[in-house]
């Protein structure tokens, strides 16, 4: 019995040396050939532990996507490689390094939370959205389990002390764009500072329009609090201008993507895309105008990341936050590409655009407004806009199927891909529709399906 007792004793010793030495040797390989953010990442309150196996897991999953499984990748994707890399420390401390000097950083999930005002007001714009089931720690006792995806994960960063964007953010800025997302507002309120606003239903309607704008205007006001900075025509044009720019270049990108020879990997796109929510826009406008610039010379050149013929699919559906890049790997594994997103993390971002004219505030705004309302989310009816987006994509892409994405528990896309599944079937137009999570339980039986997808073509 006392020799059962000391083997049990030791094997929990060596248990607990063991996890200590995992930790040292994992923590070694965060901060190997970087700063230590362990004192920043303490200071912000961040639950050390939890967010060591958060950035321990990242890596191997990103080896294992973008490194392990693609060849002949552009150079210019060099810098988002880096950024992944380090996705926790040298943005976080930059947003650390302004917040020292009096600037406030204003966070969102959502397109519809205009950046234009944000950054005009002189303060730093951070998507929050999440793309991990790893944070569901933290949320899955506060939702019903039918809730989506994205908003498990999201409020679960929220609450978990595992991100340092949301330790970081002085405002949160939530929207109505679902009615599971109101709910998270008011649970996420209680524990951040949150601002609510009401994106219309019915877009459409003159109405709405007007009561978009005041809505715009109710922000502004609640930002110029924050922020201690007045909002004014020269510093709204010039914010417009910026954005703009990024968005162009982001254009550029997916421009490239229609030709024969794609020169560029959809996982790669789609990572350029998500990083454009959180980084500084200046750095976007370079980084992303340089990597344009090489993809352009690529299709003059004929390189592409595929061989010619290649199965070109259009992805369209719910917004793809990081890490969330399993569609596309189930994908282009296979042998496809993915050529265009349409996505709240794709051509939603950059498609809709609006002149910078008007010498009021009051002209300004509205064109804000308009340009806003002219991005075709499932969250709207009718919807119609969207079905046109994906019909015009397909031809402008060349696109040999449709994939409609949706996450589950998400209603309006999934709603909304049986209608467009029947449409573009319609139209001669082959397409599948998958609905799934973060997970990867079902990595299986959609390689399975994906597989059957592309033969088909």
């Amino acid at each position: 019995m006392l020799f059962k007792i000391l083997i049990s004793t030791l094997s929990l010793i060596e248990l607990k040396l063991t996890s200590i030495l995992k930790l040292k040797i994992r923590k070694k390989k965060l901060t190997e050939g970087k700063p230590n953010w362990y004192p920043m990442w303490k200071e912000l309150g961040l639950d050390i532990e939890k967010h060591d196996l958060l950035m321990g897991a990242l890596p191997q999953i990103y080896k294992k996507i973008y490194i392990d499984a693609q060849q002949n990748r552009p150079e210019g994707m060099g810098f988002f490689e880096f950024v992944v890399s380090d996705i926790h420390g040298i943005r976080v401390s930059e947003l650390k390094k302004a917040k020292e000097k009096g600037k406030k950083v204003i966070s969102t999930f959502c397109l519809y939370v205009p950046e234009e005002i944000i950054v005009a007001l002189d303060a730093i714009c951070i998507g929050l959205c999440g793309g991990t089931d790893f944070s569901n720690f933290a949320s899955e006792a506060l939702l019903p389990t039918n809730t989506c995806a994205l908003i498990k994960s999201s409020l679960g960063f929220g609450l978990g002390n595992i991100c340092p964007y949301f330790e970081s953010s002085d405002l949160i800025v939530g929207e109505t764009t679902c009615d599971g997302k109101k709910k998270c507002w008011e649970i996420l309120s209680k524990h951040k500072p949150v601002y609510v606003l009401e994106t219309p239903q019915c877009k459409d309607r003159p109405q709405s329009r007007v009561h978009f704008i005041s809505e715009l205007k109710a922000l502004i006001i609640k930002l110029e609090e924050i922020t201690g900075n007045k909002l004014s025509v020269d510093n709204l044009k010039a914010a417009m201008e910026k954005i703009k720019k990024k968005r162009t270049q982001i254009k550029r990108v997916y421009n490239t993507r229609k030709t024969d020879y794609v020169p560029i990997s959809g996982k790669d796109a789609l990572l350029v895309s998500q990083v454009a929510f959180y980084d500084d826009p200046d750095r976007q406008i370079q980084m992303v105008g340089q990597l344009a610039d090489e993809l352009e010379q690529r299709v003059k050149e004929g390189i592409g990341v595929t061989e010619k013929g290649a199965k070109r699919i259009l992805v369209s559906g719910t917004p793809m936050a990081i890490p969330n890049w399993k569609i596309h790997h189930l994908v282009e594994t296979k042998g496809a590409v993915i050529v265009a997103e349409e996505t709240c993390t794709g051509t939603r971002y950059f498609e809709s655009d609006y002149e910078i004219i008007g010498e009021s505030l009051d002209e300004l705004i509205q064109a804000i407004a308009d340009r806003y309302l002219e991005i075709n989310c499932a969250c709207f009816t009718p919807n119609e806009g969207r079905k046109e987006d994906i019909l015009r994509q397909v031809k402008e892409y060349k696109v040999d199927g449709v994939i409609l994405y949706t996450l589950s528990f998400c209603q309006p896309y999934d709603i909304e891909a049986i209608g467009l599944e029947k449409e573009l079937k319609k139209s001669g137009i082959p397409v599948i529709s998958i609905n799934t999570d973060y997970s990867s339980d079902d990595d299986g039986q959609l390689n399975t399906r994906i597989e059957a997808f592309l033969e088909m073509l």
